[in-house]
């Protein structure tokens, strides 16, 4: 009889990474899948709150706004089932970088408005406050979800993990 201790940190490790990597997974799908769909019945409205930010010519804002739920949707379909995660997560790396950089920018101009995240956004109306750190510390929250798929892509329960036919554990150095 092998008398063990208690596991070890990497082992302890080993054994959760995984499944909080199908917790990311999962959060992030829901994140992209309910800013999408809130934004796909009006794509008009999506292109005004990209315009909204004053950084792009009004017609690539428009153009941008419009494909952007698309995009989101697109998203957080290939993170439900867990396919192509690594490049989801980096798409979405760079779609939250370039959103927390909007934000912080309309913030530092003194610009009032929604940010659109999650429905139509734009102009806020006289009197109403934007609320740019909340927003903020969200989109940095789901920023650390999509970095640590970036890191750890492979989870259980995925496509990913079903056509490469290896467990989830033996990717410590992916």
């Amino acid at each position: 009889m092998t008398v063990t201790g208690p596991p070890t940190r990497a082992a302890r490790w080993s054994a959760v990474r995984p499944w909080l990597g199908v917790a990311a997974r999962l959060g992030l799908a829901a994140v992209w899948l309910v800013a999408g769909a809130s934004k796909v019945g009006d794509l008009a409205a999506s292109g005004r709150a990209v315009n909204a930010y004053q950084v792009l010519p009004y017609d690539v804002a428009t153009v941008v706004g419009a494909a952007l739920p698309f995009v989101e949707l697109a998203l957080g379909v290939l993170l439900l089932l867990g396919l192509a995660t690594r490049l989801s997560a980096a798409v979405s790396v760079a779609l939250l970088v370039v959103f927390v950089a909007g934000i912080s920018s309309a913030w530092a101009r003194g610009l009032s408005i929604d940010c659109g995240c999650f429905g139509s956004g734009g102009q806020l109306a006289e009197g109403q406050a934007p609320s740019y750190l909340p927003e903020i510390l969200r989109d940095l929250g789901f920023l650390v979800l999509a970095g640590f798929l970036l890191i750890w892509p492979r989870t259980p329960v995925s496509v990913d993990g079903w056509l490469s036919a290896e467990p989830a554990e033996e990717d410590e150095d992916e």
